[in-house]
């Protein structure tokens, strides 16, 4: 029932954040509600940096939103080769960068930058490696072929932005992960990091890929995974054998809530029967008003004590 309306076709109506509020308010039994004031957005693609897409238009406008609304928030998203350094006006950040991450058995150094959107003010930080992402494009090359080792770029990314927000010494409210580059997050964060002062009581918000991708979940997978606690385990059941399926019902699995950027009936059933809280599909004028109260009601589950 709760996900039959929190994911209805998209609406205007003023009516839907009170729909939702009270709907989760009864469905998790809370007494009340506190207020999520620190939001981390993870993404793999943001506008201006990188082309037009709905992905892109949706990690430039949604963090303004809520960051209008007083919110304090981040941004993070991968250093694609595509991105011109200087236009955007991109620098490292010495004090950040320098440790290396090791992905199945392999060391990469990283880099972190960060550039401004000065008509939103938005700070973005960049993850950045000569291996990943220096010199390539995003998923595809330049003849439209998948990367082979676009999981490991994936799992590179999430540990870099996580121990990068571990230096930075800020604790967020709530991560939303954006896109399938952003999937391992929720994992780690549940496992790997889940003792960390920055992540111990965050939430987790995905939203899944609408990117068509092809490839084959790699043969070294586990090896991919694999740090501290985090393992190939974390996979079975997802039945899927093509990567970027498997990832985005990674991302849900871990999430403690789903926001839809399109509507897809495969990952909406798989959220309900993972028992998920769901946004619908918005538009972007809708963004300030529903993604607030869906944070708080993400933020407060588990939180709070239970009615009788």
């Amino acid at each position: 029932m709760i996900f039959a309306l929190m994911c209805e076709k998209r609406s205007t109506s003023p009516l839907l954040n009170e729909k939702i509020i009270v709907s989760l308010r009864r469905y998790y039994k809370l007494k009340k509600m506190t207020n999520a004031k620190k939001i981390l957005f993870v993404t793999q693609e943001m506008l201006p940096f990188v082309p037009e897409t709905d992905l892109s238009l949706m990690s430039r406008f949604l963090p303004q939103a809520v960051q209008e609304k007083s919110m304090e928030i981040r941004s993070f998203m991968p250093k694609w080769g595509i991105i011109n350094e200087r236009r955007n006006q991109l620098h490292e950040v010495i004090r950040l960068s320098g440790m290396n991450i090791v992905v199945d058995d392999t060391d990469h150094p990283l880099v972190i930058k960060v550039a401004s959107i000065p008509a939103a003010r938005i700070q973005t930080y960049f993850i950045d490696n000569d291996d990943f992402f220096s010199g390539r494009k995003m998923a595809l090359d330049a003849d439209g072929k998948e990367y082979s080792d676009n999981a490991e770029r994936a799992a590179f990314y999430a540990r870099g932005v996580l121990e990068t927000i571990k230096k930075l010494k800020w604790a967020p409210d709530i991560i939303h992960c954006l896109g399938w580059m952003s999937s391992f997050l929720p994992l780690y964060i549940k496992t790997a990091y889940a003792e960390e002062p920055s992540f111990r009581d965050c939430r987790v918000v995905f939203t899944p890929s609408t990117q068509i991708l092809s490839s084959p979940i790699p043969e070294n997978m586990d090896g991919i995974i694999a740090f501290r606690n985090a393992s190939i385990s974390a996979t079975r059941g997802l039945g899927e054998k093509k990567l970027v399926p498997m990832l985005n019902k990674l991302g849900i699995k871990y999430s403690d809530g789903v926001g839809f950027l399109a509507e897809n009936e495969v990952l909406a059933k798989y959220a309900e029967g993972q028992g998920k809280p769901c946004l619908p599909p918005l538009s972007t004028e809708d963004y300030g008003i529903h993604y607030p109260t869906f944070y708080d009601t993400v933020w407060n589950i588990g939180r709070l004590e239970e009615s009788d």
